[in-house]
């Protein structure tokens, strides 16, 4: 199977307004910016685990790393059923691929690093997702402060920045905390309210996010955990003054969704920050 993103989804509500998004987020990019394609599973694999061992780094540097809690997920291209994820207790600022692990489907460490001891949260939930969720092939999940913050709200961002706009219709809120996820049924229970979505507010919990590449996946980490930082202090605000937060308009949030909310725009706004972590860990530019 291709382990790259796949060209831009349909958006959600377009044609509300009567125009089109155009450009490199909608599917314009040029020669050399678009994700590669594998038609050897054995090499897609060593590149994607380049890229997760890169995402792990990525999300310790903006402090989504908090003791042993959160787990980003890959599945794997030569068996499908498993996937790679982090060691148990290894430090994600120093994650290579060679310290990754294979988990098959029924939760068990098959190949990795020297450390093998899998997160069962982590095979609950991500399993589950991986399960559901044939088209995704990347799931993150973390305990970053904002998300943890937000998620106590136990409600759903509102569209309220051109940034949220890109989960329009696409965000879902499992409304429920039963804690740590330690059992299958609890996973899957996650796994149904997330549906369809790119992403969803774990309430008590923190945030979950999912795409057909890593890239995009940690992208709408980033922006989702951006995203309630802002609702947070715009409502503190506007709570401050006695009023609300002004809404963006169904069809403009639809219009803003077309550039900023596909699979290949979450992959393209994220090589820049994957770009600048391979640098600076010294890893191979073209993996």
């Amino acid at each position: 199977m291709a382990p790259a993103a796949a060209p831009t989804e349909t958006p959600k509500a377009s044609g509300e307004t009567g125009k089109e998004a155009t450009g490199p987020a909608s599917g314009e990019l040029p020669r050399g910016f678009t994700p590669p394609v594998f038609n050897d599973p054995h090499k897609a694999r060593q590149y994607l685990k380049v890229r997760l061992a890169l995402a792990f780094r990525i999300f310790a540097k903006h402090g989504f790393d908090e003791g042993v809690a959160g787990h980003i997920t890959v599945r794997d291209p030569v068996e499908p059923t498993s996937f790679w994820l982090n060691p148990f207790g290894v430090a994600w600022n120093t994650i290579e691929a060679s310290d990754l692990i294979l988990v098959d489907k029924n939760a068990k460490v098959v190949d990795g690093g020297p450390v093998r001891l899998m997160n069962t949260a982590a095979f609950m939930i991500h399993h589950a997702v991986h399960t559901a969720r044939p088209d995704v092939n990347c799931v993150a999940h973390s305990h970053s402060i904002y998300g943890r913050a937000f998620s106590a709200l136990g409600r759903n961002i509102d569209m309220i920045t051109q940034d949220s706009c890109a989960f329009y219709n696409d965000i879902a809120l499992y409304a429920a905390f039963r804690g740590i996820v330690l059992d299958e049924e609890e996973g899957i229970a996650i796994a149904s309210a997330l549906g369809q979505k790119k992403a969803a507010v774990l309430r008590n919990h923190g945030l979950l996010t999912c795409a057909k590449s890593i890239e995009a996946t940690v992208f709408w980490f980033i922006s989702l955990e951006s995203a309630c930082r802002a609702q947070l202090l715009a409502d503190a605000a506007a709570g401050g003054l006695g009023g609300e937060t002004v809404k963006i308009d169904e069809a403009d949030a639809a219009y803003t969704y077309q550039s900023t909310g596909s699979e290949l725009a979450g992959w393209f706004s994220a090589k820049p920050v994957f770009d600048s972590m391979a640098k600076v860990s010294g890893f191979d530019p073209k993996l």
